[in-house]
């Protein structure tokens, strides 16, 4: 036993998409034709069909979506699962790295703070190092 929707309705934020659709406005561009022959064809599929045009505001997740799918060569041969995740499944983990006193140490405080040695020599030493 198959399971055959009796009923569709497609939702679109862009008044131009939805008169296109409607057949009230003419499709110019090559790509809407396409997908407006694409969208004849699976009306057939249904008892119903019906397009609402919605506000781009209610129409984030949906747009998230048509650009996924648009990014692919040929979605009709994927599916595209979408789960919205209300917080991050990752758990953030911080290490905590003990520092340790090497040769860039005397160059970090004279960067940072200005701090050099007190002897001369040691002192232009250093800023050679550093350069």
């Amino acid at each position: 036993m198959r399971w055959e929707p009796d009923i569709s309705w497609l939702s679109s934020d862009s008044q131009l998409v939805v008169k296109q659709i409607e057949g009230v406005y003419e499709a110019k561009e090559k790509s809407m034709v396409q997908y407006l022959q694409q969208i004849a064809e699976l009306r057939t599929n249904f008892k119903s069909f019906q397009i609402i045009q919605i506000p781009k505001e209610e129409n984030a997740k949906a747009d998230c979506l048509s650009r996924l799918a648009s990014a692919m060569e040929d979605c009709r041969t994927r599916h595209i699962t979408v789960q919205y995740l209300p917080s991050p499944r990752a758990t953030l983990t911080v290490q905590i790295v003990s520092s340790t006193t090497d040769l860039r140490t005397p160059i970090v405080e004279w960067i940072e703070k200005g701090n050099l040695p007190d002897n001369r020599w040691d002192a232009s030493q250093l800023k050679t190092r550093a350069v």
